[in-house]
């Protein structure tokens, strides 16, 4: 996934289409609540001209993350569309405070790799739950003295220290 300015001014009438599967698992390094990431498929195309190539790619693949609560392995797909734009020419001519994001290249090459992986990090939710929550790798439920309680359990219950105040507003 890189290409040299040279190489790029040479497509730029041609276009350039991008349909690889890419090896991202050493993003497991990086983010240590990943325990398994599958190959990633990028599709997309680029445009691109004198000043500046735009990349319009999809990122999909799949990973595993801990369930929030039980810390069983959850499968999570994703789907990333993004779209990245690179100069390739003196930056001075364009307007960086606008919304659009864009990159500098250091160099002469033009590398996705990182971008793709920046992408699939931003995507990691932060909370992931299992449909099974009595699987027997899941951690327990309740214990001595405690249970994991749902939001609709807890919703109508009144707080013992609280209960006396209920009786002061009864009709006698």
């Amino acid at each position: 996934m890189k290409w040299t300015i040279n190489q790029l001014n040479q497509l730029a009438h041609k276009g350039l289409t991008i349909d690889e599967t890419v090896d991202v698992k050493d993003i497991m390094e990086l983010e240590k609540s990943i325990r398994d990431i599958s190959p990633v498929h990028v599709t997309g195309r680029a445009d691109l001209s004198s000043t500046k190539a735009s990349f319009h790619i999809t990122i999909s693949g799949s990973m595993i993350l801990p369930c929030s609560r039980t810390l069983v392995d959850v499968k999570f797909p994703f789907e990333i569309g993004t779209t990245e734009t690179f100069l390739l020419k003196d930056t001075s001519v364009y307007d960086l405070e606008s919304d659009e994001d864009v990159h500098l290249i250091r160099g002469e090459v033009i590398d996705l790799l990182p971008i793709i992986k920046e992408n699939i990090l931003l995507e990691i939710p932060m909370q992931i739950f299992c449909d099974d929550s009595n699987s027997e790798d899941a951690a327990p439920q309740s214990g001595q003295d405690w249970e994991v309680i749902t939001e609709d359990e807890n919703k109508n219950k009144i707080d013992p220290r609280l209960e006396g105040l209920a009786k002061f507003f009864e009709d006698e």
